[in-house]
Formats: structure tokens, sequence, C-alpha cells
């Protein structure tokens, strides 16, 4: 089933998670308004019996219920770092209260918006892109095993893809006592897509092909609709118990307040050009003067 992403009166995107070629979606998502920004939120859970369906839907539940316990005022970075903490320890406590659930866990990924700017959380290797024109701009990178390799230059990401051991991650919620929450504050354009996405989505097919099929000029839930779609086709195609598959994807309304940083690399060439421009302006004085 769809869900749509209703913000102020818009629809700015749709969640949809699926089952895929597995006896139990261990995936769960979340959205909710609250007075700290439009929150949206995307689980991959992991355990035998129940346990990654549940750690998934404790993680969403404590997520949401956190953020809307805080006030206008609060930091968004602080309260969604805290968020997340608290799912991870809600997580473990109910583990050693259930010895069937002893052991779950589920990766996190967060998006926190607001008129000023975007707060991207994540541990694990769920994602979070950022596209602007079909192309990606920003991008979470895997807490896993082969993208450790990859930050090695071992492996490219597309053997780490391809990988024997691509299910391996360094980082879950429900592991360890004490989590590592990276987060980022993102600028955005009127336009711009973001998705959050569970392994079984983004990792069906080449990034690039990926992109492009979430980048279609269609309507939001038609291109998540189809994008589902040529991944269950995959995962049929490969023989093979497919994977859950969850995304969540919307599009911008309005600029952030927030604006862009500009790279090194164009601030080297403004240099560059203005010391040129000075220049010019001081030999045209000189051979008027002269």
């Amino acid at each position: 089933m769809i869900i749509p992403i209703d913000y102020k009166g818009d629809t700015l995107g749709f969640v949809e998670s699926r089952i895929g070629g597995r006896k139990e979606n261990q995936d769960s998502a979340g959205i909710k308004d609250t007075a700290l920004g439009y929150l949206v939120v995307v689980c991959d859970g992991m355990g035998g019996m129940r346990g990654g369906s549940t750690a998934s839907q404790l993680a969403v539940r404590t997520i949401i219920e956190t953020i809307e316990l805080a006030g206008e005022q609060s930091n968004p970075s602080s309260c969604l770092v805290n968020a997340i903490k608290n799912a991870n320890k809600v997580i473990i406590e109910k583990g050693l209260q259930n010895p069937e659930l002893h052991g779950m866990g589920t990766t996190v990924t967060a998006l926190l918006f607001t008129e000023f700017s975007a707060f991207i959380a994540y541990v694990g290797d769920s994602r979070v892109y950022q596209l602007r024109e079909g192309k990606k701009i920003f991008r979470t990178f895997d807490h896993s095993l082969v993208f450790e390799m990859v930050k090695k230059k071992v492996i490219s990401e597309e053997q780490a893809r391809l990988s024997s051991q691509s299910n391996v991650i360094l980082k879950a919620l429900g592991i360890d006592n004490k989590v590592d929450v990276e987060i980022f504050e993102r600028p955005y354009l009127k336009g711009d897509r973001f998705i959050l996405c569970t392994d079984g989505f983004w990792g069906a097919m080449p990034e690039e092909d990926f992109i492009r099929s979430v980048s279609e000029r269609d309507s939001l839930d038609n291109i998540l609709v189809k994008t589902a779609n040529v991944v269950e086709g995959i995962g049929r195609n490969s023989g093979s118990e497919y994977d859950n598959l969850t995304a969540a994807i919307l599009d911008m309304n309005n600029n952030s307040i927030l604006k862009e940083k500009m790279n090194k690399g164009w601030k080297v060439i403004i240099v560059i050009l203005s010391i040129l421009l000075i220049i010019g302006i001081l030999l045209s004085i000189f051979y008027i003067c002269s």
C-alpha cells in the first residue's frame, strides 16, 4: 500500500513497503508532521523469528514519539540523534526482556525537514539520496564491511553491491549500548528529490540505473511503483529469495533558507578572476595616465 506524504496541504511524495520474496516483511516506515519539522523514517530489521520486524517497528515508533515530545525551540539535529539513540535503547531493553527477540537489530534512515533545511541521520546500510535534476548531489555512505573496502579503494561501489558480503553491516540499532549516529544538515532547492530506502530497494541494480529510474518524469507515486516493480522483477529473475523493499520518495516545493556552501574549487576560480580583474583595471588606469 502506498502512503502519501502530505505537508502543509501539498502531497510531497509517497512511501511504500513490500515483502519481496521473503516470508515476512522486516522493513518499517513512518511519517509525522511535528513541531520540529516533517519527519520521515525508514528502517530495515534484522533477526530471526519476529526479531527484525519488531526492531524496525520499535525504531520507527520511538523516533517519532521522541521527536513529537520535543519543543519548537529544540535543536533539530540534537533531537534527531537523541531520538535514534532512544530507539537503540528501547530495542536492546526489549530484547533483554524477551529471549526470542534477543539480538534483534535494525538499520535506520531519517529525514527531518523544515523551511530552513533538511536534517539527514542514519545508522547502517539503508540510504538517503538527494537528487537535483536527475543528478546525485548527496548520498549517505553505508556502514558496511564492503563500503569500508570502497573507502580504502580496494573495490568499487558496484563490486561492493554485488559482493557476497554486501549484507555484513558494521553499525545497527540494537547491537550495542552505544551507537554512533551520522547526521548531516542539507540545503535544498525547489524540485530536489529525497529518497530514503532499504538495501532491498537500492541494491537490486547499478546505482546509475537506480537513479535514472527514480528520476523519471512522471508522478511520484507512479515512479515509486514502477521502480519497485522493476526491483521485484530483478529479484524474481534471480531465482533466489529476494529481500524486502521499502522506499520513501518526495520532492521539495520550495528553496530552503539555508544555502549551499560554495566548494573550494569555485572559491579559487572566483579569487583568480577577481585578481585578474583588478590587474586589468590597474593596467587600464596606468595606460590612461601614461
